[in-house]
């Protein structure tokens, strides 16, 4: 079973635009409302993938009904913690003139010291039935960055993680098996402007050095990096021209990689497969809807290159 849990979901709004003008008055030729934010993300794209998942968030306020109703009509498996605060909302702003997107993102509300408790409680019996764990987003609101490690030591299993900074660094000599920020996102962690491919090299050696078994590094467009202790490499997917919505690509391919670890594949094969997930993903409009009939054959696309260190 595959364990997809963050405490930080959203209640989604996508709007298209013929054409989006800052400053000005802009009417949406499209909205549309779905469960997203990173950890539904992730359980909607295991989902698809097949196979038993569970995903676990916190979810409450006037959404709450609106969110069970999807992922109950897309068959996703959850457990829900309900919580006082509402459920954050984001907005996704696309513009067909540009082929650009903005995203409105709320940050995650807080959670009551009972709530977070009866998580970690429910967490640690779901991740003790699972074969891999993604443990996917931001922390809300007040609570404390060592949560991340009192989940991480209630993992029996591979857990994939998506997150970052000191509450990713504090959980680095658990040994996790792979963590995946972005560029950015690892710069903010190691403290480093990362401005040539050598010193991402070095950033991701070092958190390979500090326990993680493999560091995926995404780039928006450009190629996915990937390091274990002893061996690196760089993966390139063919240029999407069709995209209609990027967001939740990051999220596909952290499920990806736990879909195709539980099924045993090898990590860079893994890694081909994310990237092939992620492109799917960018396809559509709505997050994680991923057809693992064609995944193999997208994957077979991805140009691997090993990197000499």
């Amino acid at each position: 079973m595959i364990l997809s849990a963050g405490l930080t979901p959203a209640w989604q709004q996508i709007l298209t635009f013929d054409s989006f003008r800052f400053g000005e008055v802009n009417r949406a030729g499209r909205a549309i409302w779905c469960a997203s934010g990173k950890v539904f993300n992730a359980g909607i794209a295991a989902h698809h993938l097949g196979g038993p998942s569970v995903t676990l968030a916190p979810v409450g306020g006037p959404a709450w009904g609106a969110i069970e109703a999807e992922l109950a009509d897309l068959r996703v498996p959850c457990r829900w913690i309900r919580t006082s605060a509402a459920t954050r909302v984001c907005t996704t702003i696309l513009d067909a003139a540009t082929g650009s997107m903005t995203e409105l993102v709320e940050n995650g509300r807080g959670l009551t010291a009972m709530e977070l408790r009866l998580f970690r409680r429910v967490y640690a019996a779901q991740a003790a039935r699972a074969d891999v764990v993604v443990l996917i987003g931001s922390l809300p609101e007040g609570t404390p960055e060592s949560y991340y490690r009192e989940l991480m030591e209630k993992t029996p299993c591979p857990a994939v993680l998506d997150f970052r900074g000191q509450g990713l660094l504090s959980v680095l000599d658990l040994e996790p098996l792979l963590v995946k920020p972005n560029r950015e996102e690892l710069a903010g962690t190691v403290g480093d402007s990362l401005e040539t491919d050598d010193d991402l090299l070095r950033a991701m050696r070092s958190l390979n050095d500090r326990g993680a078994k493999y560091v995926l590094i995404t780039q928006g467009p450009g190629p996915v990096w990937l390091s274990s202790a002893g061996e690196a490499w760089r993966l390139t997917g063919p240029a999407i021209a069709d995209v209609v919505n990027p967001i939740g690509s990051g999220d596909a391919m952290a499920a990806t990689i736990a879909w195709a670890v539980r099924a045993g594949r090898p990590m860079v094969e893994a890694a081909r497969l994310a990237i092939a997930g992620a492109a799917q993903n960018c396809r559509q409009l709505l997050p994680c809807r991923l057809d693992p009939t064609t995944l193999a054959a997208e994957a077979e696309l991805v140009r691997v290159e090993a990197i000499r260190l």
